[in-house]
């Protein structure tokens, strides 16, 4: 299967670069995989199209301000060799947590920062070195501060706003780029398909009898990453680490043996509890770990029956796994019908539900 077979073209214009004032007013396209009928809605109306027999499963990671800015301080001492210090300005993502003080981050520009070279980020309160190389700009980074770790990346840290929002962060991205059921710190993208939800629609859900439960993926940086291979197959997802926890898994299982429908409420989920149920023969059941799983077109789904998930770039993984789910021309038509009705695409972007 060819990348090119997910391509399409999508006017500049139609990227949202911005969250809307009011995050239930976005739009809303409900898809029936059976029927193949495409219908329009504000996401206000989620309650009204869900059965008060649904499952809901959000997901609650919570993003932190990883992108950091600092500038080269040069080597330390014992590596510096040749190497004349440079005060060249650095951006470090930070990706994972290998250590207490130790991470994997992303750094631009990253061919020219060797092991050994530091950076200081603000005023020096933070400082790091690199202690090895990977690909792709990968550094594992030691860091050093003046007080609390996380307390200095909140402060001196920006929002990890994706590569096409064409804009620098600001205060309201801490808010807007965060779901308001976000608990668990450490994601780097925001699940987008929870951006939509208020506390409102959240308790017109549960009135309406709808069961909501919550799982951990802390969404990494390969979300972004663009599909290089031209064979969908070769392609390999970055690992992303989850937890299903026994009050989840029990729900979720008890409403698949009743006949219920499992409603993922974006792409993070529907990866997490089928990774999940492929190494337990098919069941939900409570589990910590990272999944690689890459979901795309002749993948069979076997614990989510509706998902709600936002409009994705094209040639990328998150558009594989909606195509897997609704199948690929039915999701060509959505997105050909989304541009003729001004929908608004990507992560501050509208979205819809496929049932």
């Amino acid at each position: 299967m060819k990348v090119t077979d997910f391509d399409y073209h999508l006017p500049a214009e139609f990227i949202a670069n911005q969250p809307l004032k009011d995050r239930d007013q976005s739009k809303l396209m409900l898809l029936h995989r059976k029927s193949g009928s495409i219908s329009h809605h504000l996401f206000s109306d989620l309650p009204d199209l869900l059965q008060a027999t649904d499952v809901l499963v959000l997901n609650n990671t919570l993003v932190f301000p990883a992108r950091l800015l600092g500038y080269r301080l040069g080597l330390t001492s014992e590596n510096r060799g040749n190497g004349a210090s440079l005060r060249a300005r650095i951006e470090v993502l930070l990706v994972k947590q290998v250590e207490r003080d130790v991470w994997d981050a992303l750094v631009k520009p990253g061919r020219k920062m060797r092991i050994g070279e530091r950076v200081r980020f603000g005023t020096g309160e933070l400082e790091c070195t690199v202690l090895g190389r990977g690909p792709r700009g990968l550094r594992r980074l030691r860091f050093d501060c003046q007080g609390n770790f996380e307390a200095l990346v909140d402060r001196l840290g920006h929002v990890p706003l994706p590569p096409y929002i064409s804009r620098p962060d600001t205060d309201e991205d801490r808010n807007r780029y965060q779901t308001v059921f976000a608990k668990r710190r450490g994601a780097v993208a925001a699940p987008t398909a929870g951006l939509h939800f208020t506390p409102n629609v959240l308790d017109r859900l549960r009135r309406k009898g709808v069961q909501i439960q919550e799982i951990t993926l802390h969404v990494g940086p390969g979300t972004f990453q663009p599909v290089r291979s031209e064979m969908v197959e070769e392609h390999h997802m970055e690992a992303e680490y989850f937890e299903v926890s026994s009050e989840a898994a029990g729900t979720i299982q008890r409403a698949r043996n009743e006949g219920k429908r499992i409603i993922a409420v974006g792409t993070t989920v529907a990866r997490t509890l089928e990774t999940v149920a492929s190494r337990h023969a098919g069941v939900i059941v409570p589990e910590a770990g990272e999944t690689t799983l890459f979901i795309y077109p002749g993948y069979s789904f076997s614990s989510v029956d509706g998902l709600l998930t936002n409009f994705h770039l094209p040639r990328s993984t998150l558009l594989m796994l909606v195509s897997a789910f609704a199948g690929r021309e039915l999701i060509r038509e959505a997105y050909e019908q989304a541009v003729v009705q001004a929908y608004r695409f990507y992560s501050y972007g509208d979205c819809m539900l496929i049932l």
